[in-house]
C-alpha cells in the first residue's frame, strides 16, 4: 500500500517555502523536516520506502530540487546544501504545470512525459541513490562479524582511537568501544552498536541501547545498514538524555565512498573549446 501520495511536482512549492523558512539555505535533512511540518505528514507517509533505504519523500524531494534548480530558483553550493537564488528569494510559489512545461522546453523534450527521468538530466544527488542502494545491499549480505570489523575500520578512518569490537552476548547490545579526540584536546569515550537491519530501527531500540551505555561512556553511536524512524532520531537526541549519534545505511555508504573503502570513484574530464580565444590570436 502506498502511504506517501505526493508526486515530485506537488513538492515544488513546499520546497520553496521550506527554504524561505530556513532563511534561504538548508541541508537535505533540514528541507525534508520543514516539508514534513508544512504538509503535516504522518510517520507512515514519511517512512514509506521507494526502494532500498530511500524513502519516497526523499526521492521525490530530490527531483523537486532538481527541477527548481533548472528553473533558476535553487542552487547547490556544496554537498547536500541548497540555497535560494536571487530569483528564488523573490519566489514563494510557482505553477506546477507551467514549471514542468518550462523544464521540458529547456531540456529539449518535445513529447510530454509522466516520468521526470525523461525530462531532466539526473543530478549527482539523484545518481547517488543508485550506487548507494547497490552498496547497502552488499553490506546487508556480509556476515555479522565482517560488518563489525568494517565498522571498526570505518571508525578508525574517521579518527577514532582504541577502537575495539567486543560483540559479547549479554552485553546490552554494545558491540564495541572507542575514543574520539576533538582538536587533539578533548576526549570522549564512545560505545557503539553496529547491526545489519533491513528495515527501520525503532525508538525502542535506541532506548535499549542508551540503557546499556549509561555509566559506561560519554556518547553512544548506533550504526546500521537500515534506516531510523523519526521517533528513533528524536529519541537519540532527546533533551536530558545521553546523546546518541546515528549512522544509517546511506550515511555509511557515503563514508565508505569518501574514504575510498571498497569504493572507486572515477572522475570524468570534460573539455570545452573556447572558440573566441582563437579569434584573438
Amino acid at each position: 500500500m502506498e502511504h506517501f501520495k505526493y508526486k515530485y511536482d506537488d513538492l515544488f512549492n513546499p520546497v520553496l517555502q521550506a527554504l524561505h523558512k530556513l532563511g534561504g539555505s538548508g541541508t537535505n535533512t533540514e528541507i525534508e523536516e520543514q516539508v514534513i511540518l508544512l504538509l503535516n505528514l504522518s510517520d507512515l507517509e514519511v517512512e514509506d520506502i521507494h526502494r532500498g533505504n530511500t524513502t519516497k519523500l526523499a526521492y521525490r524531494l530530490a527531483w523537486a530540487r532538481n527541477y527548481l534548480k533548472r528553473l533558476g530558483l535553487l542552487e547547490n553550493s556544496g554537498r547536500a546544501i541548497w540555497a535560494l537564488t536571487a530569483q528564488g528569494q523573490k519566489t514563494t510559489s510557482i505553477d506546477q504545470k507551467e514549471a514542468k512545461k518550462i523544464v521540458k522546453e529547456l531540456s529539449g523534450v518535445k513529447k510530454p512525459s509522466e516520468s521526470p527521468k525523461e525530462v531532466v538530466e539526473e543530478s549527482e544527488e539523484l545518481e547517488d541513490f543508485s550506487w548507494e542502494e547497490e552498496l547497502i545491499d552488499l553490506l546487508k549480505s556480509i556476515e555479522p562479524d565482517a560488518f563489525e570489523r568494517l565498522s571498526q575500520r570505518l571508525l578508525r578512518e574517521l579518527g577514532f582511537i582504541n577502537v575495539e569490537v567486543t560483540g559479547k552476548s549479554g552485553d546490552g547490545g554494545i558491540d564495541g568501544v572507542g575514543v574520539i579526540k576533538i582538536g587533539g584536546v578533548l576526549s570522549f569515550h564512545v560505545v557503539f552498536q553496529c547491526k545489519r537491519y533491513t528495515g527501520s530501527v525503532s525508538s525502542a531500540a535506541i532506548r535499549d541501547f542508551r540503557g546499556a551505555m549509561i555509566g559506561r561512556a560519554d556518547k553512544g553511536l548506533f550504526i546500521t545498514t537500515g534506516t531510523f524512524t523519526r521517533d528513533a532520531r528524536q529519541e537519540a537526541q532527546r533533551d536530558g538524555a545521553p546523546p546518541i549519534d546515528l549512522i544509517d545505511g546511506n550515511a555509511f555508504a557515503e563514508h565508505l565512498k569518501d574514504l575510498r573503502l571498497g569504493v572507486t570513484v572515477k572522475l570524468r574530464e570534460e573539455v570545452a573549446i573556447k572558440r573566441g580565444w582563437f579569434d584573438e590570436i
